[in-house]
């Protein structure tokens, strides 16, 4: 029986999606104008905690949601609240990293974070530090969303210099709609910087959910995990924490995304190969200080 038909995919349009992201525009609208009289720490942690939102729903709508007319999707996500990625290299970057036999590939996963270890050997020890560093949970957090930046940004630079389609025409669309966006703030009573700021910090949650998503594995599907946390942060990453079931089944809608675990649980953990986490609070434990992962990818001299 086909998914659609269960009802884990909508005939329709996602009316409480659609309802969800006019409210992240007015929290963020919110917090820029309630806020900073009362408190600019208070201001720039709802300002992040918009941009992560904004950020979770932009991936919603590359995917097809809320409506099934893929430029309504795309208007709805013309205002950048996290300031960094254009929506259109997210997109299809995005949609490359879900050809699931190349997740976590040095060269062809573009969210991956492994290095080819032939390119490790050969880094500066300061690259190597600032790498290891990032391998961290607190390291991603805090140095990660800049890092993440200049290397996105380098590897857009070198495809436009060998004339890939599309590439300035998606970063120009981006500064189209971030003009409008830092001009609300210019006319509200935060100070730009503690937008940027909450834009930074809103990345920066972001890599909670990114940390570990995915690992070094001989199968496809073993590379990508379960949390199973059902607490705030995984309201903020529209249950993506639920990544296997995202990355079996792309179509389906968020708030559908539990029900479809919960219903075939022991069959995800099975193809995942058991790569499980009780919830958030397990990975700060464990990862804060220290790295799951080595950088230089551990299977690439097995052909990976």
């Amino acid at each position: 029986m086909s998914e659609r038909r269960t009802g884990y995919l909508p005939q329709g349009a996602e009316w409480g999606t659609l309802a969800l992201i006019l409210a992240c525009y007015g929290g963020w609208l919110a917090a820029l104008w309630l806020l900073p009289g009362v408190s600019l720490a208070l201001t720039v942690l709802a300002l992040g905690v918009m941009a992560a939102l904004h950020s979770s729903l932009t991936h919603e709508a590359l995917h097809g949601h809320p409506f099934r007319r893929r430029w309504l999707n795309e208007a709805l996500m013309v205002f950048p609240l996290s300031m960094a990625i254009p929506y259109g290299r997210f997109r299809d970057t995005h949609l490359a990293h879900h050809e699931d036999e190349a997740l976590t590939d040095p060269y062809d996963d573009p969210e991956s974070n492994f290095q080819d270890p032939g390119v490790w050997a050969r880094l500066p020890a300061w690259r190597k530090t600032l790498l290891r560093i990032n391998n961290t949970l607190l390291g991603r957090m805090v140095l990660g969303p800049l890092l993440g930046q200049i290397c996105f940004m380098a590897a857009d630079w070198r495809l436009a210099r060998k004339g890939a389609p599309g590439i300035l025409r998606d970063w120009l669309l981006h500064a189209a709609g971030l003009i409008p966006v830092i001009w609300v703030v210019l006319q509200s009573p935060a100070p730009l910087w503690a937008a940027v700021l909450g834009a930074y910090m809103g990345l920066g949650i972001l890599k909670i959910r990114t940390f570990l998503e995915h690992r070094a594995h001989e199968t496809a599907q073993g590379r990508t995990v379960v949390i199973e946390d059902t607490g705030p942060l995984a309201l903020l990453f529209l249950n993506n924490n639920l990544h296997i079931v995202h990355h079996m089944h792309p179509g389906v809608p968020w708030y559908a995304l539990p029900q479809l675990y919960r219903t075939r649980r022991e069959a995800f953990l099975q193809a995942n190969g058991g790569y499980f986490y009780r919830n958030y609070l397990q990975i700060f434990r464990n990862y804060l200080l220290r790295a799951k992962d080595p950088v230089p990818h551990p299977l690439w001299q097995q052909g990976e």
